[in-house]
């Protein structure tokens, strides 16, 4: 069994964004009976991870491994990942844990797609028309430290070579890194600069994305959300930890 293991302060609005990616990875592959847990869950309106391996253990006695959890997670953040190993060694479960989403080609198109939307970039490098406040550099915000900013380079670079502009990440929780990036772009001559969030969205405040917009005097683009892209990640982790053969994601590296 999936469990989706949902990181920052559970809400509404990151129970809605859950159920979208439960239901694309459903669809993404025949059979899937997915669960959504909350890494800071309060067992009711929203279950946490742990009560939720414990029932997965009591519906599914004896089984080597009763849950894949996956962690909603577009980078490694290590105190997310930190609580979410916590409350598998506390439950009752015979659980393996995934790698997050992250870095990937995917996600390289969903922050595309994204700035598009916002504005901020071509929908299409191919196509000969250009966007009034389309960014001539990115800042892509991750949490996690340097860590996350640098898996999050990773990711960067396929997008830079998407758009033809450069991308530096960002981390969001590091003091003053947001400001630095958009001093070094301009630096080397980026004048529009934009920020791109490599996040799912749940991970952190919306406030702090606003607040880094503004510390780098820019607009941004949306969190990447319940994009295809990351229910086919969440599918993806999931298909390699219980042996399942899929067809690889289009954009994928090969092995």
């Amino acid at each position: 069994m999936l469990v989706l293991a949902v990181p920052g302060t559970p809400t509404a609005a990151a129970l809605s964004l859950a159920e979208e990616v439960v239901s694309i990875a459903r669809s993404e592959l025949s059979g899937l009976d997915p669960r959504i847990a909350f890494v800071d869950g309060d067992d009711e309106e929203f279950p946490a991870l742990r009560s939720v391996l414990d029932q997965v253990a009591a519906d599914r006695p004896g089984e080597d491994t009763a849950a894949v959890v996956v962690p909603l997670l577009a980078g490694p953040e290590g105190a997310v990942l930190r609580r979410i190993r916590q409350a598998i060694a506390d439950s009752k479960a015979q659980v393996d844990l995934t790698e997050v989403l992250g870095p990937h080609p995917l996600l390289a198109e969903a922050l595309h797609v994204r700035l598009s939307e916002a504005g901020l970039a071509r929908a299409d490098r191919a196509r000969l028309f250009t966007v009034a406040t389309a960014a001539d550099g990115i800042i892509l915000a991750t949490v996690g430290g340097e860590e996350a900013a640098q898996a999050a380079g990773v990711t960067g670079l396929l997008l830079a070579a998407r758009l033809a502009v450069p991308v530096l990440a960002a981390a969001l929780d590091e003091d003053g890194a947001i400001a630095r990036a958009a001093e070094q772009l301009r630096s080397s001559g980026s004048a529009t600069l934009a920020l791109a969030p490599c996040l799912i969205g749940p991970e952190i405040a919306p406030q702090l994305l606003h607040t880094a917009a503004a510390e780098a005097e820019c607009s941004g683009a949306d969190a990447l959300g319940p994009y295809p892209a990351v229910g086919k990640l969440v599918v993806a982790q999931y298909a390699g930890a219980v042996g399942i053969a899929l067809q690889q994601p289009q954009g994928a590296p090969s092995r």
